[in-house]
């Protein structure tokens, strides 16, 4: 039976705990039982997860240091999950007053009438996360709180009496956790503030002193070239921090493809989506191309919105294929990631030299490198010399991402050479038409990355060094084939 009264609750044996003690003590619970600390947070189980372990049984206020997509948010929205399922507070206070030892005023004077009989209510895990992205504009009185002239007026009240305050959003994250986006974003005296807090527990309302000894865990997130002694945080707070904890980009193709197929919205109304292993490996190779191009700024990061939002783009240029041809299953293939192109070019930052070739030309380098490097696991473009010399005499072949797949493997199988090559590669066989179709574009784009056949923006194949003119195919059909 739920308790409703304080005398009930402590008849009931009932014994608060600090949230850090909670939290501690619900950590190692789990860890005991074997069950996973971030559920559904993939490539940190090596790194961030025992740092992070780390920090909640030191009882630490804690810092995830890292470049954007890395998962942050996500990792301090998740501890939420470490929290009882519910706890008692005094109804009606705007702060989680623990009901045995309230910290406001108002539930002082609730406790001093009432006695045992002082109502008490009850509030889940989520709300006791409060959240905060940090901008410049953000004052000490939306962290903190100010004074309410109203409620002063009100209540008759002089203005330096607690009962006149709003409280701000860190009183109000009371027996819970309380986080800080972008940390280094918060002007110098609302970063004092914090570090009042943490310090001292107490806080200063217009220039009123509050003895407010918070029962909080305090965690941030910030970039590590913001967090610096010389970039814009102050030193004390930094220096009351607990831990700092780095998060990084998948290390591994495997961790960014489990990643991005986790993440990436690929429910379509119930239609069946077959997505070829190698053309996830292509997607998730471009975003760690681009993580290593000297053309893109590496402090901004590529995040790992990039390769999750092109696998979503891709699948439904594939979708949008699939419904032209009435097929019923959506294959995404090499055509389809090309397609994809306005998910790279809003998700990089350029350097100067970047910004010169221009983001879209960039993305497309990504795109047939990966290509490459995808090929180069499966082929030698040495052995292909039937396929290179059908393109030296003048064949021409033109790739439509709306051509169906048994329309693309007759134009694709009358390239001598090139069924051959597919069916003696690893990648024989695929599950369907429509893979074959995508292993076998992927040969092309291969030879067309090493320089052996040239690709054409339009998709059009034709013979090494000719000029990029996007010619040899009829436009009355979705595959233009010349067999000069």
């Amino acid at each position: 039976m739920r308790r409703t009264t304080v005398g009930e609750l402590r008849r009931s044996g009932y014994r608060p705990r600090t949230v850090k003690q909670e939290l501690r003590e619900n950590l190692i619970n789990r860890l005991r039982s074997g069950e996973s600390v971030l559920p559904g947070i993939i490539g940190y189980e090596d790194t961030v997860v025992p740092a992070l372990v780390n920090a909640i049984l030191s009882r630490h206020n804690f810092i995830l240091l890292g470049l954007r997509g890395q998962a942050k948010s996500r990792i301090l929205r998740q501890l939420v999950d470490l929290l009882d399922p519910e706890i008692p507070v005094l109804a009606g206070s705007e702060v989680n007053d623990d009901p045995f030892n309230p910290i406001s005023k108002q539930g002082r004077l609730l406790l001093q009438e009432h006695g045992d009989d002082a109502p008490i209510e009850w509030i889940g895990r989520d709300s006791r996360y409060v959240e905060k992205l940090a901008t410049p504009d953000v004052t000490v009185a939306d962290l903190i709180g100010d004074v309410d002239p109203i409620r002063a007026a009100r209540g008759g009240h002089l203005l330096s009496d607690e009962l006149t305050i709003h409280f701000g959003l860190l009183p109000r994250a009371n027996r819970g956790i309380f986080a800080v986006n972008e940390l280094p974003d918060l002007a110098g005296r609302v970063q004092v503030a914090l570090f009042n807090v943490m310090q001292e527990g107490d806080i200063q309302i217009k220039g009123y002193p509050v003895r407010l000894p918070l029962d909080v865990l305090l965690v941030f997130s910030a970039n590590p070239e913001d967090y610096t002694a010389r970039g814009k945080i102050i030193t004390p707070l930094k220096d009351r921090i607990g831990t700092e904890i780095l998060t990084h980009y998948p290390r591994s193709i495997e961790d960014g493809i489990g990643i991005t197929l986790q993440e990436a919205w690929l429910d379509r109304d119930g239609r069946h989506i077959d997505i070829p292993p190698f053309i996830a490996e292509l997607i998730e190779r471009t975003a760690f191309l681009a993580r290593e191009d000297k053309r893109i700024d590496r402090r901004s990061g590529v995040s790992q919105r990039m390769p999750i939002t092109m696998m979503e783009t891709a699948v439904s240029n594939a979708e949008r294929r699939a419904v032209i041809t009435g097929e019923e299953v959506i294959v995404p293939r090499v055509a389809d990631v090309y397609a994809a192109l306005p998910a790279i070019t809003g998700k990089v930052e350029l350097e100067y030299e970047g910004e010169l070739q221009g983001a879209d030309r960039i993305a497309r380098d990504l795109i047939a490198a990966a290509a490459r490097d995808l090929f180069d696991q499966y082929w030698d473009p040495d052995l292909l010399g039937e396929v290179i010399d059908y393109f030296d005499r003048g064949g021409v072949l033109q790739i439509s991402d709306t051509a169906g797949a048994e329309v693309c493997w007759k134009a694709l199988v009358a390239v001598p050479g090139l069924e051959d090559a597919y069916r003696e590669s690893a990648l024989y066989p695929q599950e369907s038409r429509a893979a074959d179709v995508a292993a076998v574009e992927l040969i092309l784009e291969g030879l067309a990355a090493h320089r052996r056949i040239s690709r054409a923006d339009s998709g059009v194949f034709t013979r090494a060094r000719q000029e990029r003119r996007g010619k040899g195919g009829s436009s009355n059909f979705p595959y233009g084939l010349d067999l000069e």
